[in-house]
């Protein structure tokens, strides 16, 4: 039976009340018919103070279902906890080793549990620590050691006083952190030396103008070349660091503009011939029949194509073209190859060759111009575009730079790694002989 409403109370007090009213209109006795109304007037008032009285009174609420009992017999063991930690670690107690992690068993040796702690981190500095002897205060300051496992390869000792004489020992590898930290150094200190020797070149130059010494205007007019080629260094030095420190903050924000590369490459190349005061017929571009699109962005595939080609124009035979070839390798790749007929790069040079300011031959290289960043810019360019960048060298017969590049947006979306890798790996740098 459904429950008596507000509304149904109602409707039951008017519908009571007007038939005793067409009752009484219909000629029944005066009496019955009012007494009939006023009733059901009366019992509509009574059911819906019931119905409201009823609605008041608080649902009983159902009991919360009771949580399950703590069972510690569910936690995970020590020996699980340790294995869990990628980091080598050990638990010692006293002088002994009670257990070692997996990674501490392939950093030390298997046999380290049950020796001297002091034989399975052979280091001197710290066997007070390792022992407890040093103190609590002194174990819990991290504490470098190199050599353990590896010859120069740091650690960072990090040791846990435990109860009962008990200490867990961990080992930090900080070899990543120390490989960064001296990149940034020598980036420092090269930066500083590539813009230290053209200002002290220009600084001399200045004092022997203004003490008088150039009096010719032949002498002066020698003199102020120079500076001007040296000014003109550290702007171009300058320039290459600000590219650099673009295209690396935007590393992971892959471009997806349609560019079609025959006209680009064009330009580039009648562009670098004229700065380097070379004839364009130095430059042999070799096109496909089909007009050849890429996604990417038109500043840096431009840049690229400048440094490749301004590269092969400096360093290759001055009396033989340097040779410009693109075209489609698959549905979703292309090729753009650079190749000059130059002195070649020697087999030792080629793994550093995309270094920040390395140089194959320093001297040469700043006699020409070169800022030690050409290569340095070619890769980052596209490791962005998700590309791939190879070089081959052979000495007495010159050199040849080949770079992949994505034909698609889509094959180089960086929300979908299937995407990415579905064509081809996002970089890959390949330095050899190709001999």
């Amino acid at each position: 039976m459904g429950q008596i409403t507000p509304l149904r109370a109602v409707v039951a007090l008017l519908t009571t009340f007007g038939l005793g009213f067409l009752a009484y209109t219909l000629g029944a006795p005066p009496l019955p018919a009012i007494l009939a109304a006023l009733g059901g007037l009366l019992g509509g008032i009574a059911l819906t103070f019931a119905n409201i009285a009823e609605r008041e009174e608080p649902e009983e609420e159902e009991p919360a279902p009771a949580e399950p009992a703590f069972d510690e017999s569910q936690l995970p063991t020590l020996e699980q906890l340790m294995n869990a930690i990628d980091d080598p670690n050990m638990l010692i107690v006293g002088r002994r080793v009670e257990r070692a992690n997996p990674a501490a068993l392939a950093l030390l040796g298997t046999h380290i549990v049950g020796e001297d702690v002091r034989l399975a981190i052979r280091h001197p500095a710290a066997a007070d620590r390792l022992t407890g002897e040093a103190g609590a205060e002194e174990s819990r300051v991290a504490m470098e050691l190199v050599g353990i496992g590896e010859r120069e390869r740091p650690w960072e000792l990090i040791i846990h006083e435990l109860k009962g004489n008990a200490r867990f020992v961990r080992l930090a590898d900080r070899s990543s952190a120390h490989a960064a930290e001296k990149m940034r150094a020598d980036f420092v200190a090269n930066a500083s030396h590539e813009l230290r020797t053209p200002l002290a070149s220009l600084l001399g130059y200045i004092e022997t103008l203004q003490d008088g010494a150039a009096k010719e205007k032949k002498t002066r007019n020698r003199f102020l070349k120079i500076m001007h080629g040296e000014a003109s260094r550290m702007q171009r030095l300058i320039g290459d660091l600000m590219s650099l420190s673009r295209i690396e903050s935007e590393k992971y924000r892959a471009p997806a503009d349609e560019i079609e590369l025959g006209p680009l490459i064009q330009e580039a190349c009648i562009a670098i011939c004229a700065e380097q005061g070379v004839e364009q017929d130095r430059v042999e571009i070799r096109a496909p029949p089909e007009p050849v699109t890429i996604a990417g962005d038109r500043v840096q595939i431009t840049q690229l194509v400048s440094n490749l080609v301004g590269n092969a124009l400096k360093y290759g035979d001055q009396e033989s073209p340097v040779t410009v070839r693109y075209r489609p390798i698959s549905d979703d790749m292309m090729r753009l190859t650079v190749e000059d007929r130059g002195e070649g790069i020697a087999p030792e040079h080629l793994p550093r060759l995309t270094e920040r300011f390395y140089r194959v031959d320093p001297g040469r290289s700043r006699s020409l111009g070169g800022t030690g960043l050409g290569l340095a810019i070619v890769k980052h360019i596209v490791e962005r575009h998700r590309g791939r960048l190879t070089v081959e060298s052979e000495v007495g017969k010159g050199t040849k730079v080949s770079v992949d590049l994505p034909k698609k947006p889509l094959s180089m979306s960086s929300s979908r790694n299937d995407n990415v890798t579905k064509a081809e790996r996002p970089l890959m740098v390949a330095m050899r002989d190709s001999r």
